[in-house]
């Protein structure tokens, strides 16, 4: 349309074509531009006015865009492409609000439903696809399935990758599945975009979690939860204690009993760190139990065994049978 303007500058028609392929490209401002050009010159020209509600339609003003799309519809009632843009503007506002309201009532199962009906409506309209992508993986991720909703953000920020809402919900969602190196890298991505305090501690927060996830879980090792009480976490050491105490297991292979030796160790750890409010507190925040001063290498989980137990000596276990074992207090 270019060469063809070199030829016939003047020609609202070849002007329209350009204006509508800039439209198509993206380049919306552009677009409007050349549009509102022939409409200061000829207020009624429908192909103009089809191209203005195009560009606004595709960012996502779609009300608006019914607008311009109606008055050319007016002004030429048989403008097919007017036509066709109308309905699917008016089909695609209709099934978002109907989405949103379903999800304010907290109808989840009928508002995915409603958004993935949006969705099939126009491919072609990315941010408005990109936003009822992100709609629908708030929704997964309210019903709790988190994989898909993280597959929901991925697809919104690949249509729009300075969707900031949907890098947020998905960063949300690898937090409520432990993935935290994930979550991290959507954080800073929103950071960078946005500098604000919350962003900030969101981030932060993430880097915690990560710094958190690559120690060991002495919660795991005993069997407890993170909320767990002083007696709850006395109950468990005991019991893990038992399960792996090495002379429990003198009777099986060298490589049993180093894998055993190994666990009741690491029990040991847990209990050491877990009984001790100031240790615990400090493991808790994420924060190096080294810097107090506590190398874990350096701890004998027989003597944490003994103290628990009582005396030097004061528990043993006796063989009373081929692969039973009696508990001997001194």
């Amino acid at each position: 349309m270019d060469r063809a303007l070199e030829f016939a500058p003047a020609c609202h028609r070849f002007k329209i074509l350009k204006a509508e392929c800039l439209a198509m490209l993206g380049r919306y401002p552009e677009a409007q531009s050349v549009a509102s050009d022939i409409l200061r010159m000829d207020s009624t020209n429908a192909d103009a006015l089809y191209v203005r509600g195009l560009c606004l339609y595709y960012e996502d003003c779609i009300e608006k865009a019914v607008q311009f799309f109606v008055q050319a519809l007016r002004m030429a009632p048989d403008h097919e492409k007017a036509c066709v843009a109308c309905r699917n503007a008016k089909a695609l506002k209709a099934k978002k609000e109907d989405g949103n309201k379903a999800f304010k009532e907290g109808n989840y199962k009928l508002a995915y439903e409603l958004y993935t009906e949006a969705l099939g409506i126009d491919p072609n309209n990315i941010k408005t696809n990109a936003k009822l992508y992100c709609n629908r993986g708030t929704v997964n991720s309210k019903l709790r399935k988190l994989d898909d909703a993280i597959e929901d953000c991925t697809s919104a920020v690949k249509l729009d990758d300075t969707y900031i809402k949907a890098y947020l919900r998905r960063a949300q969602c690898y937090m409520d599945t432990e993935q935290y190196e994930e979550a991290v890298r959507d954080y800073e991505k929103v950071y960078q975009t946005e500098k604000t305090k919350e962003h900030k501690q969101l981030l932060k927060n993430a880097q915690m979690e990560l710094k958190k996830s690559q120690r060991k879980d002495y919660y795991k090792i005993l069997g407890v939860d993170k909320n767990a009480s002083e007696d709850e976490i006395k109950k468990a050491y005991r019991k893990r204690a038992l399960m792996h105490h090495p002379d429990r297991h003198s009777g099986a292979s060298a490589e049993v009993q180093k894998e055993e030796e190994k666990k009741f160790k690491e029990v040991g750890e847990a209990f050491t760190i877990l009984s001790d409010p100031k240790k615990k507190t400090r493991y808790d925040s994420g924060q190096d139990l080294d810097e107090e001063g506590m190398n874990m290498g350096d701890f004998d989980a027989n003597n944490i065994f003994k103290a628990f137990f009582g005396g030097p000596g004061g528990f043993s276990f006796e063989a009373s049978g081929p692969g039973n074992f009696f508990f001997q207090f001194g």
